[in-house]
């Protein structure tokens, strides 16, 4: 076998397929962002915004970073983010609310094909990725300093042409940061299947799978859904479940997992890349995870208490 040919080839043009994808996407709303704060919108509706942002430790302005997230991949809120200009710790709050909450409709029809309802994911993700901002905006360190990636200010862009100028540069940097990621991930995925390591590997974090509350049975769609996001293992869950392997009780468990934290390799390079501490980001999802499935096997239990004895009664009838 030939790692050039039959890994690395293939690799790079799945990625710049998908890339061309992602750009035609987040291409036209970066522009669209850029016109906004030249022309001071961003600004107008900051001021009705802040007063609500501020619980999250976020101006008002990057309002609408939160909200494309929700709706579209988090290639898109990120080319927003580097349109803008936000403090390293603002980009932390908002690197954990994306990273949890973003392309809802797709990844949430998903996991109800899985048999978990649509509407307890989306708003699951929403209302965590609200009160982990609230929660960073204690616990963050006032002063973080400024990300890696620099931008100019509104006030520097005195025309039109600058604002392209502005946008093109940006677009080129982005370009070739999404490639640069999806390519490897790409990489990493094809050597796993091929050296059939994604099966050896779920049978060797059994034990961390247990402290996240999940069963053993959803080890290997716990590693996908890891390495190649909701989308991929959301499929994969659909077949194992047709196949028997998988319970829908366990499903839903790993679906309520990976419905805060997925595709960790993908999202924290992303943000890593940008200046934001892999150890915050990182830690934080896992920890959500944890409490997030924790807090679900609890209510399951309560509720089987709750309505047993009624069942019973009933029988007795």
């Amino acid at each position: 076998m030939s790692f050039f040919k039959d890994i690395v080839l293939p690799s790079i043009k799945k990625s710049g397929n998908t890339t061309l994808w992602l750009l035609k996407i987040i291409l036209p709303i970066s522009l669209l962002v850029r016109f906004l704060d030249y022309f001071g919108i961003l600004a107008f509706v900051a001021q009705f915004l802040d007063p609500v942002f501020l619980h999250l430790g976020l101006p008002g302005s990057t309002a609408i970073i939160f909200i494309t997230s929700i709706f579209l991949p988090l290639y898109a809120p990120l080319a927003i983010i580097m349109s803008m200009t936000v403090t390293l710790r603002e980009l932390t709050i908002l690197a954990l609310m994306c990273q949890i909450a973003h392309s809802l409709p797709v990844e949430s029809a998903i996991q109800a094909k899985t048999g978990t309802s649509f509407w307890s994911m989306f708003s699951l993700r929403v209302v965590v990725s609200i009160l982990v901002g609230i929660s960073l905006n204690h616990i963050l360190p006032a002063d973080m300093g400024m990300p890696l990636f620099v931008k100019i200010d509104a006030e520097a862009m005195t025309s039109i042409a600058d604002v392209l100028l502005l946008w093109l540069k940006g677009s080129f940097q982005m370009s070739l940061l999404i490639f640069t990621i999806i390519t490897s991930l790409n990489v990493l995925y094809k050597l796993l299947e091929q050296h059939n390591l994604t099966t050896k590997l779920s049978k060797t974090i059994e034990p961390l799978l247990r402290f996240f509350g999940l069963p053993a049975s959803t080890g290997f769609l716990w590693l996908i859904g890891y390495i190649v996001g909701l989308a991929y293992g959301g499929a994969l869950m659909i077949d194992q479940m047709s196949e028997g392997k998988v319970s829908r009780k366990d499903a839903e468990l790993l679906n309520y997992h990976l419905a805060v934290s997925h595709s960790v390799i993908e999202d924290n390079l992303l943000f890593v890349a940008l200046g934001v501490s892999i150890w915050w980001i990182l830690g934080v999802r896992l920890l959500v995870a944890w409490i997030v499935v924790w807090l679900r096997r609890f209510l399951l239990k309560m509720k089987q208490k709750v309505h047993f004895p009624y069942r019973g009664e009933g029988v007795k009838q």
